[in-house]
């Protein structure tokens, strides 16, 4: 309903009530059929189908069901430990990755608690939530609005909509019935629930409650949206299902082809079958990745940038489109004289400083006080001048009827008025010929051009200290403009700036207006500024009409939270990663629908930062920069971990299938390939995680949306260094006599293969041994714990006896030695192949597009 379009009588016969308000009789019916002023809870998800959520991943399952099927053979001690891994996994994922549904709660508090009513004529306050439709309510400052109410009775109100709005500045309200259609923003003869009463007074029908107000809708729109899966949480589930497939074919083929070749019991293949399923999921890798998110978290943390769900970390790096609001985010949110156009420099001082209301002594800084936007810019701007108050013997306030503030100050010889207000206005009321006043307005309209608001100054000296009066004002002595405008930060500039040599499209969306807008997006240096969409021209445009329209603006104005959340979407249908900025409960739906949220911490709503996936605690969009920078990092560190972790699985898993294929007794117990993996998951895999960033890494373009963590190379790369482990390992265990040895020459073999590996997979195809091996500690301190654990494990008795090792001479262990430094070689001679491909490729790519 367009209450806001409706005269004040026709509201009260809709809403059936009157000026005396209803009786409470009528409250009480109207409260049983309507329900409370409160908004919609809904169900949230339990602990305990949180903590359970992370064993239903694919891998983790088949684990469970190997160890299920050890338990059923007999092997419980395998089948516990087994049990144990996947416990543990799952456990410290839950930990994690914990995020409570808060949002709904933080809405809650938006509401007003109290409200003051007209029942029957006489004034009552209640609680907020026994607020009906028809209700009159009265406003005075300081009140938080209890409901959405239409307002027939104003006195001087400002109300402070930047919840809704996005906008600092309070909005001036009036009763007049507008004719065309407007956005909440726009909407003078309306009062939201949730805003603040800045100043002033009025008397209002409620028109609206609960879930039918602005907050309320806000409220549906957060709990319809879905939670956005992650790029790197689909990517995994994608890796885990190609894994998966590949062992159940695996498994398929040696069951017949074991079973009819060379006809092995059941309990023999069983036992085969769950080594296999061991081998090759890489059960460490869930935790391992947990842990280089976990430091990303902190990394982050540290940067300002607080990450409420781990897997944002790794969407941070994937992000192509920033789409930040204007106001605290890419601005100061604080209105700044910016533009002077005077020649009376010192008596344009002298009016900012005296024609006010906010200052009452001189020792107070204009940082202490609080109230009106426009009047602290302008306190702000002649601080430094050091100026006295003159003494106040008249004063006339602001009022948006007529557009103009003046005050009369006492002189030796009479008194002076000092005026400020609409430049129009005061020019009426001045003496200028008409060349000056011609002269005047193309300056004042200059400075709206750029977005600025502007105020005109003006003063007139009089001869005697009399009442100040309206009809006084005439005859004036114009002082000149001033433009105001809420600035970009400086490192926001340098952050769009960033964002862009990285790839990243940078869109503004916001409340204000369109000139404003557009000022701000080309001072800070956004691309597509020739065009401005405001929210009237979104309605008009269809979803796919506005994802191509998406693609040419980079300014959107005029928006509300439908709006915004339509902008995200359509970014998204073009397969943009999404990033969406903002502080105000108007932001929130398009935070949570957004592929990385990001809130304010400082100036930003409650409903906002519990809406953000991460909240910014500094405010600064250039915290947004370094963030890219960190979840770049991490992916690249998460694809080495990865490219480290499925080459050694598949070796063992290639043991595995070669041992029965020869119908030969299995090389590795399902222990032993245990202590294997988790072995290096504990101190190997988390050596990766410490790398440096790259020095191209805001440099290079985002990495396709489309792209998986395993590219075609990687596939090459973890087939063949399985090969590499797995052939000579084999062949040279195989050549010892004793089954033990033999297990202990392979796991020795691999264990320290992989750690040769590790270091190979520190750059991907660049060589390993560069000067960045030095600064990863962590690299050294986890190779030293891996030498201490294998060697107890190789020598100590108790280890012999729970994992089935023996103790290798010296000579075993330099042809081991000998064995795993080819290894290395061999993979830096391949990378070294692999790069001066690459580069013919790409000269020969350049060539063509020349």
């Amino acid at each position: 309903m367009n209450w806001y379009k409706q005269t004040t009588q026709q509201i009260m016969t809709q809403t059936e009530t009157t000026r005396n308000g209803l009786s409470q009789l009528e409250r009480k019916r109207r409260l049983s059929t309507d329900g409370y002023n409160k908004i919609e809870e809904t169900q949230t998800v339990k602990p305990w189908q949180k903590f359970l959520k992370h064993y239903t991943d694919l891998l983790m399952l088949v684990l469970t069901a190997a160890a299920i099927l050890k338990f059923m053979t007999g092997d419980f001690v395998e089948g516990m430990i087994i049990f144990l891994v996947v416990l543990i996994n799952g456990f410290v994922s839950y930990w994690q990755e914990r995020k409570a549904e808060e949002s709904l709660d933080g809405l809650k508090q938006m509401m007003g608690q109290d409200a003051v009513i007209l029942s029957e004529g006489t004034k009552t306050q209640i609680s907020a939530e026994e607020l009906v439709q028809g209700d009159i309510v009265a406003l005075k400052a300081g009140d938080v609005v209890p409901a959405d109410i239409r307002l027939f009775e104003v006195h001087d109100l400002l109300i402070e909509e930047s919840i809704l709005t996005g906008e600092s500045e309070a909005a001036e309200k009036n009763t007049e019935v507008l004719a065309k259609e407007a956005p909440a923003g726009d909407q003078k003869n309306m009062a939201f629930s949730g805003t603040l009463v800045q100043s002033g007074s009025a008397l209002g029908i409620v028109v609206a409650t609960g879930d039918a107000t602005e907050i309320g809708k806000i409220n549906h729109a957060l709990q319809s949206v879905k939670q956005q899966t992650t790029p790197l949480v689909k990517k995994m589930h994608q890796l885990n299902k190609q894994i998966f497939k590949g062992i159940m074919l695996l498994i398929v083929f040696l069951l017949f082809f074991t079973t009819f070749r060379h006809g092995m019991e059941w309990n023999l293949i069983f036992s085969a079958m769950i080594a296999l399923i061991v081998a090759m999921i890489p059960e460490g890798l869930p935790a391992v990745l947990t842990m280089i998110l976990s430091m990303g978290v902190k990394e982050m943390a540290d940067e300002n940038a607080i990450i409420k769900n781990m897997p944002s970390v790794e969407t941070l790096g994937a992000m192509t489109v920033i789409c930040s609001d204007k106001t605290g985010t890419l601005t100061e949110n604080k209105m700044t004289v910016v533009d002077l156009a005077t020649d009376e420099p010192q008596m344009i001082e002298e009016i900012m400083n005296n024609c006010q209301e906010l200052k009452l002594k001189d020792h107070q800084s204009a940082s202490e006080l609080q109230g009106n936007p426009t009047e602290l810019a302008l306190l702000h701007y002649v601080e430094d001048a050091d100026l006295k108050l003159k003494p106040v013997i008249g004063k006339i306030p602001f009022s948006s009827s007529y557009k103009y503030m003046a005050t009369l100050h006492p002189e030796a010889q009479g008194a002076v008025i000092f005026v400020k207000g609409a430049p129009e206005v005061l020019m009426e009321k001045s003496n200028l010929s008409e060349t000056q006043q011609i002269s005047w307005q193309r300056q004042a309209s200059a400075l709206g051009k750029k977005g600025q608001r502007v105020l005109g100054f003006a003063y007139k000296q009089v001869a005697s200290q009399q009442e100040l009066t309206h009809e006084m004002l005439s005859e004036l002595t114009f002082a000149g403009l001033a433009g105001i405008i809420d600035p970009p930060k400086k490192s926001a500039i340098q952050a769009v700036k960033e964002s862009q040599e990285a790839g990243i499209a940078v869109k503004m969306i916001t409340g204000d207006h369109k000139e404003t807008a557009k000022a701000i997006g080309e001072q800070i240096g956004l691309k597509h500024t020739a065009k401005v969409l405001e929210g009237v021209d979104i309605d008009q445009l269809t979803e796919e009409e506005l994802a191509f329209q998406v693609q040419q603006v980079d300014v959107f104005a005029r928006t509300t939270p439908e709006h915004k959340l339509r902008i995200v979407t359509a970014l998204q249908n073009n397969g943009e990663i999404v990033g969406m900025t903002g502080d105000g409960v108007n932001d929130a739906p398009a935070l949570k629908k957004a592929d990385i949220g990001i809130a304010m911490g400082i100036k930003g709503s409650e409903v906002s930062k519990q809406a953000a996936d991460m909240v910014l605690a500094d405010d600064n969009f250039h915290t947004i920069a370094k963030a890219v920078k960190e979840g770049r990092r991490i992916f690249d560190n998460l694809k080495k971990t990865i490219n480290f972790f499925l080459p050694t699985a598949l070796a063992q898993g290639l043991i595995v299938v070669w041992a029965l294929m020869a119908n030969q007794p299995l090389p590795l117990t399902p222990v032993q390939i245990l202590w294997v993996n988790m072995v290096t998951t504990i101190t190997l895999s988390y050596a990766l995680g410490f790398e440096k960033a790259s020095a191209d890494t805001m440099k290079r373009p985002p990495r396709e949306t489309n792209e998986g963590i395993l590219s075609g190379y990687s596939m090459f790369r973890i087939v063949y260094v399985s090969l590499l482990i797995m052939i000579p390992a084999y062949l040279l265990a195989m050549s010892f006599d004793g089954q033990a040895l033999q297990q202990t020459m392979l796991l020795q073999n691999i264990v320290l293969a992989q750690a040769a590996y590790m270091i190979n997979c520190r750059e991907l195809v660049n060589p390993s041994l560069n000067k960045g091996l030095l600064q990863n500690r962590a690299l050294f301190v986890s190779l030293g714990i891996l030498l201490l654990l294998q060697t107890a494990v190789v020598f100590l008795p108790i280890a012999q006896q729970l994992i089935g090792t023996v103790g290798l001479s010296m000579a075993q262990q330099i042809v081991i030695l000998g064995n795993v430094f080819l290894l290395f070689l061999a993979v830096e001679v391949e990378k070294r192949i692999t790069r001066h491909l690459r580069s013919k490729k790409e000269k020969a790519t350049s060539d063509i597009c020349r």
